[in-house]
């Protein structure tokens, strides 16, 4: 075989290889949801900053990588009302991929967050052609589901006091998975008595009977113990059933 024949079926075999599809990479949703690019945009909010207000238009929804975040919804009459508190690796904004078309709830830093939006268009893509991340957002739907009805529970049967331990519970992440957040940065005890249902001098009120009691310490910055779970576990409220059975617990 000539030299000339061995070069033009080296050609070929490369020619052949470089029409070959590659391998597509496997879909990663951390890295999805942590890099710039089509639709998606990430931008450091400061403390009482709006990712988005209730009334506007709901065109996106937005990750919390970093910090955390209040629900709010506001009365025809002014009054307002914390419906969550969000933290990271949690959705926000995500009424709109059902057609919502206004915010229904305005939604503002309460520390320092890193945010990133992702445009609707770009969020219904990735939920249709990628499996993985479809998962990942519909375990994020069911928890949220979740805790709206343990929350439902918390207000029906829980006193003022359990509401609140509760709430710094979930503000320090105890109960997920990972390693708790027993330091949280200051939330006002306005806020607090707005998430629980009611008055600031409660709040007060039951702070101080925790910091004495040692279930919770604070200077400027709050440190939550775990014995603050023994507020809670004590006499949790249940439904039975109409068997006598529990229902819920």
């Amino acid at each position: 075989m000539s030299s000339s024949d061995q070069r033009g079926r080296k050609a070929a075999k490369t020619d052949r290889i470089s029409r070959q599809p590659r391998t597509k990479e496997p879909f990663d949703p951390k890295v999805f949801l942590a890099t710039v690019n089509g639709g998606r945009t990430i931008s450091t909010c400061p403390k009482n900053q709006k990712l988005f207000a209730q009334g506007e238009d709901a065109d996106s929804v937005f990750y919390i990588l970093s910090g955390k975040v209040k629900v709010t919804v506001i009365s025809t009459l002014g009054k307002e009302a914390v419906v969550a508190i969000l933290g990271e690796d949690e959705f926000c904004g995500e009424g709109c991929l059902t057609g919502q078309p206004k915010r229904m709830a305005t939604a503002s830093a309460i520390t320092q967050c890193k945010i990133m939006r992702i445009e609707k268009g770009a969020m219904l893509r990735v939920l249709h052609d990628e499996p993985t991340f479809s998962g990942l957002f519909v375990t994020h739907l069911l928890q949220r589901t979740i805790r709206v009805e343990e929350d439902l529970v918390d207000q029906l049967f829980n006193s003022s006091e359990k509401r609140l331990a509760r709430a710094l519970l979930l503000l320090a992440n105890f109960g997920k998975e990972g390693r708790p957040e027993p330091l949280i940065t200051k939330v006002s005890q306005e806020t607090l008595a707005e998430m629980i249902g009611t008055t600031r001098s409660r709040v007060s009120f039951f702070l101080n009977k925790f910091r004495k009691l040692g279930f919770i310490s604070y200077n400027g910055t709050m440190e939550i113990h775990s014995s603050l779970l023994s507020v809670i576990l004590h006499d949790q409220p249940h439904i039975t059933d109409k068997t006598g059975g529990s229902a819920v617990t």
